[in-house]
């Protein structure tokens, strides 16, 4: 078994990656994203992989794309603003139904409506999972890896500088997350000029010729039936504490979640009445999870380092049991990367107490 090491995030990430069998990797340097970027190309070439640090996240996104086509396992990332240059393809990856991982090292919390809304076209969703801190984030990103092959769909890690940045000891080794399926789609080259070629395409994988028919309404709602079965078979993950008999509930996710936990964990022990609830996947959203936790609370608190996003998610789940109060807001450094003088423990159970005491 191997020991546990004291690793910033990006390199344990890195090393989940590979453990999980990723073999290329391509990114644009973009803080903080790049790090990741540097310990790929540090640690692929050693196992047979390609790190391809690209032009920028159009080409990276792009090479992604080629390389998961021959059914290697693959991933990209950036920052958010990187993120949104890739959005027509990460749409078009979708439809073509190919396993990806994409990372991102978001700035603060203000991508929460892109990881799980997409600004791509058509329908489609991506699975979405977010760690809260380094040990979680490589259980998470090989979980990403499986299931990006079990349902050909691209699968985005939600992270942010804390996650990147911060070093934590732990221990990477492979997760046995169970058998996958051939990847007998895969473009490999074994079926060319065989009369039987493969096709990956956004348009279907039926090829279009003078005497055959062709009717793409046909691919678009397999793609639905296919995303309405993933997403009612993989199960949503949350954690949640203090729930029992609470007055009120605190709803976060991510890196800032660990502060709102402390500050709740604090109130708890002298006696209040709050729970906390922490969705790991935000698509699918653990709506049951915050609906149990909602039920008899007299009011459900969302903390966001934005202007509210997830908060629509948490209205949907608690449907009008508890009013849902916004105890969030945007907190940056003077970078803005999302180094948040909010995230103080102390700022955080001020909050809370306010709708506590209300």
């Amino acid at each position: 078994m191997p020991t546990a090491q004291l690793l910033e995030g990006s390199e344990a990430i890195a090393d989940a990656m590979v453990a999980a069998g990723c073999r290329f990797f391509a990114g644009y340097p973009m803080t903080p994203f790049t790090e990741v970027l540097e310990n790929m190309a540090r640690k692929l070439p050693a196992v047979g992989g390609v790190c391809m640090n690209a032009e920028s996240e159009l080409e990276a996104v792009g090479m992604a794309w080629g390389a998961a086509a021959t059914g290697t396992p693959a991933a990209t990332g950036s920052t958010g603003q990187g993120l949104s240059l890739m959005q027509e393809s990460l749409a078009e990856i979708t439809l073509a139904r190919l396993p990806l991982v994409v990372l991102n090292m978001a700035r603060a919390q203000g991508d929460y409506y892109q990881a799980t809304r997409g600004g791509g076209h058509g329908d489609y969703r991506h699975l979405v999972l977010a760690p809260a801190d380094v040990a979680e984030a490589v259980e998470l990103t090989q979980r990403a890896f499986h299931l990006a092959a079990t349902w050909r769909n691209p699968v985005l890690v939600f992270g942010d500088y804390y996650l990147a940045h911060t070093a934590q000891s732990v221990r990477v080794e492979p997760l046995e997350l169970g058998p996958l399926p051939a990847a007998d789609w895969a473009l490999d080259g074994t079926s060319g000029g065989s009369g039987h070629a493969r096709l990956v395409s956004p348009l279907g994988s039926a090829k279009q010729r003078d005497d055959v028919g062709y009717d793409l309404s046909d691919h678009y709602l397999a793609c639905a039936a296919h995303t309405a079965a993933m997403l009612e078979t993989v199960s949503p993950l949350a954690e949640s504490r203090w729930t029992d008999d609470a007055e009120v509930v605190v709803v976060a996710f991510g890196s800032p979640a660990r502060y709102v936990r402390a500050a709740v964990g604090q109130l708890q022990a002298e006696g209040r009445a709050v729970g906390y609830v922490r969705p790991i996947t935000l698509v699918p959203f653990p709506a049951d999870a915050v609906a149990a936790a909602a039920d008899g609370a007299r009011a459900v608190a969302v903390y966001e380092n934005n202007q509210g996003q997830m908060i629509d998610d948490v209205r949907l789940a608690v449907l009008g049991r508890a009013p849902v109060q916004f105890i969030g807001g945007l907190s940056l450094d003077s970078s803005g990367f999302g180094i948040a003088p909010d995230l103080d423990v102390g700022v955080l159970r001020a909050r809370i107490e306010g709708v506590l005491d209300a």
